[in-house]
């Protein structure tokens, strides 16, 4: 793993509240260790993210989710104040911003991106559930704006 992400990820542990408490009151074996257990998860998200081919990321007024299948790691805050999105975007997950989006209703009604294969019926399509690629071309006319598109990556 790059040592840049690492920084990253442990400065983001470090600065959580509750470490930082932890470290005032001389418990800095417990904060290191809660701060050791967050880098692992998080670099496991960083993983999926990078090899699951629905991950995706959503940022709207809403905040922020990192959409991984079945897990989904969300924040209330946008994009840029989330280093764990901010990194799985730099690394190439795709992200949907729909902050410029307007119609709402519209939004609400398109079908949700496609968890796995349990997902799909016997012809394998569904409904209620589409294809990343598909939900891309769904939400760009609304108005999203779409980084990391994988669309692109597939016609090269």
């Amino acid at each position: 793993m790059q040592t840049g992400i690492l920084r990253v990820l442990r400065a983001t542990a470090a600065s959580w509240w509750r470490r930082k408490e932890l470290r005032r009151t001389g418990q800095v074996d417990l904060a290191r260790s809660l701060e050791r257990e967050t880098i692992r998860r998080d670099l496991g998200y960083l993983r999926l993210a990078k090899t699951l081919p629905n991950a995706h990321i959503v940022c709207g007024a809403g905040g922020t989710f990192i959409h991984l299948g079945w897990t989904t790691v969300s924040t209330y805050a946008p994009v840029e104040r989330f280093p764990l999105a901010a990194l799985a975007i730099a690394l190439g997950t795709p992200f949907i911003d729909i902050r410029a989006v307007s119609d709402v209703i519209a939004l609400a009604k398109l079908p949700c991106v496609v968890r796995g294969p349990s997902d799909e019926d016997a012809s394998g399509h569904s409904l209620t559930r589409v294809p990343l690629a598909t939900y891309l071309n769904l939400i760009e006319p609304l108005g999203a704006l779409i980084t990391n598109d994988p669309r692109n990556q597939r016609d090269l």
